[in-house]
């Protein structure tokens, strides 16, 4: 929680003001922030100084490792982030690619479990990554890739936590993702749930011990319209201990993640948060 607090407050003091094309608005921004989660520990990196819904953050991670890209998919198992990408984003509704209403086109998940070989085919980053690591293989290149530039058009949203590079190390396993750009006050709270859930669930089922995960966000910014909420508000809090979090230990395997896995199979205890705040989301 610290660590998260010291990046919203750093921000505040030493970020610049850019223009957003995308969402046309102003963003205080820093570049370069590095988190880590001790994940073997189980210090669940849940923001306490607001009530925070983590339930809709692993959903969306499951719906990324189903290979997910469409909006009602993520809405069935437990999450409406895809929503407004899906329905609301001008330049989206407008590209003739678009097959409909929820449709999100080639994103994250399905980019990774259908990767395009130049050769024709393709691969499926996940399964690799899974059967490699079951087997106590690290080839130094277990890199599950969301990232595809020739296929952004494809796309509603270019992906923003795009890489998430798994090492095995003693039977140990720890997890590197990357960041290219954060909305701090929302999506971070997300993006950090996602990070320590995805290590602790690949972990699970290639039947390795969870070790740290280490968080990289190239641009961390707070919209203009945040800002006032993240220094009157939230940083004047105080953080209240970190909770646990419990995964359904019957979970053991890839099919049962693409299967029969729902948000009941997790669950936080210790979870003690102040009230929530209702920052703006940009499109």
């Amino acid at each position: 929680m610290k660590q998260y607090l010291d990046l919203c407050k750093r921000i505040v003091d030493e970020g610049a003001w850019v223009n957003n094309k995308r969402t046309g608005k102003r963003c205080l921004t820093i570049i370069n922030a590095d988190l880590t989660y001790n994940v073997g520990n189980n210090e669940f990196p849940l923001v306490t100084t607001r009530k925070s819904f983590y339930k809709a953050a692993i959903a969306e991670m499951i719906g990324y490792l189903r290979g997910y890209d469409n909006a009602e998919d993520f809405r069935k198992i437990g999450t409406k982030t895809w929503d407004a990408n899906a329905n609301e984003n001008i330049d989206w509704l407008n590209n003739p690619v678009r097959k409909g209403q929820d449709d999100c086109g080639f994103i994250y998940g399905k980019v990774a479990r259908n990767f395009p070989k130049p050769d024709g085919g393709s691969i499926d980053l996940l399964h690799q990554i899974v059967d490699d690591l079951s087997k106590g293989i690290d080839n130094r290149g277990e890199i599950l890739t969301f990232y595809h530039p020739g296929a952004f058009h494809l796309a509603c949203l270019r992906p923003c936590m795009y890489s998430h590079h798994f090492s095995l190390l003693d039977g140990t396993l720890y997890l590197n993702s990357t960041q290219r750009s954060c909305d701090v006050p929302l999506g971070l709270n997300f993006n950090m749930v996602q990070v320590y859930v995805l290590l602790a669930l690949m972990a699970q089922i290639t039947a390795n011990k969870p070790g740290q995960a280490y968080h990289k966000i190239v641009n961390a910014h707070i919209y203009e319209d945040q800002l006032d909420l993240m220094k009157d508000v939230q940083l004047k809090r105080k953080p209240l201990p970190a909770p646990q979090l419990n995964i359904n230990p019957d979970i053991k395997s890839l099919k049962d993640l693409e299967t029969w896995v729902t948000m009941e199979d997790f669950e936080v205890t210790g979870y003690e948060h102040h009230e929530a705040i209702q920052y703006p989301f940009s499109v």
